[in-house]
């Protein structure tokens, strides 16, 4: 027996069912393509800075140290003052006025995974920058450090520049103690760097290899206009890690 036949209700009925389904479906795709093109630009957004940084320090891969950024003239004679400070541990989170633009010397904090801070990294921007009574005791050891003002760190070719120049250094040499940091406004005892100078290079000099008469000691300072790892590098010359209080401490 046949069926009967639809009524046109049914009929009007049915079709409004197949055009919600079909707009359901059209729904669900675009919603899907939405959730797709949005995780693909979060992961994009992630991964394109880390990429970028990576392409732009690629110019220093093959360069030598002295070879980055500007000429060693581009910075000033280097200063010494008397140093005073070694083994003089405060206790961590004691803040220590420090008395020169930025420390050489001084006393500092002591206490293991925070002071000094660690051999192996080489790079520190504001936001991860150890404290400077930390920062102190890796001089003690015979660590160089290049701060670096605003000026600098607001400049992302100047900035790369400083990452080269970190790059070339390793964690498996004594010789290899740099560390380059930010000299922050909100520092104790903050004052800006001589005028015109952005970076500075400070170092805690036992007053040569081998000496141990504390009265030696000095704080080696030079600042620049601008990054230079040549001028870097014959600091680091006539300053290295062996000459320092405690030349022989991570």
């Amino acid at each position: 027996m046949a069926k009967p036949a639809k009524t046109d209700r049914q009929a009007v009925i049915e079709q409004m069912r197949k055009k919600q389904k079909s707009a359901e479906r059209r729904r669900g795709t675009i919603i899907v393509t939405v959730c797709v093109v949005a995780a693909v630009a979060i992961v994009a957004a992630a991964a394109v800075p880390i990429l970028k940084d990576k392409w732009d320090k690629r110019q220093f891969t093959e360069k030598s140290l002295s070879s980055i950024g500007d000429p060693a003239s581009t910075c000033t004679k280097i200063t010494t003052k008397k140093a005073d400070g070694n083994q003089n541990h405060v206790p961590i989170n004691t803040p220590v006025d420090y008395t020169t633009t930025p420390p050489a010397f001084g006393p500092h904090w002591n206490e293991t995974g925070v002071a000094p801070a660690p051999f192996a990294r080489h790079f520190y921007t504001a936001e991860d920058r150890p404290a400077l009574e930390a920062l102190v005791h890796n001089l003690e050891h015979g660590y160089t450090l290049l701060w670096y003002d605003e000026t600098v760190a607001d400049d992302s070719e100047l900035m790369t520049e400083i990452e080269g120049i970190a790059d070339k250094f390793g964690d498996q040499n004594f010789r290899d103690k740099f560390i380059a940091v930010p000299w922050l406004k909100n520092d104790e005892n903050y004052k800006p760097f001589p005028d015109g100078e952005h970076v500075a290079f400070t170092h805690w000099s036992a007053g040569g290899d081998g000496v141990t008469d504390t009265s030696k000691q000095v704080g080696v300072f030079q600042y620049c206009s601008g990054v230079s790892g040549e001028a870097l590098s014959d600091f680091m010359d006539k300053y290295p890690y062996t000459d320092s209080p405690e030349p022989t401490a991570m």
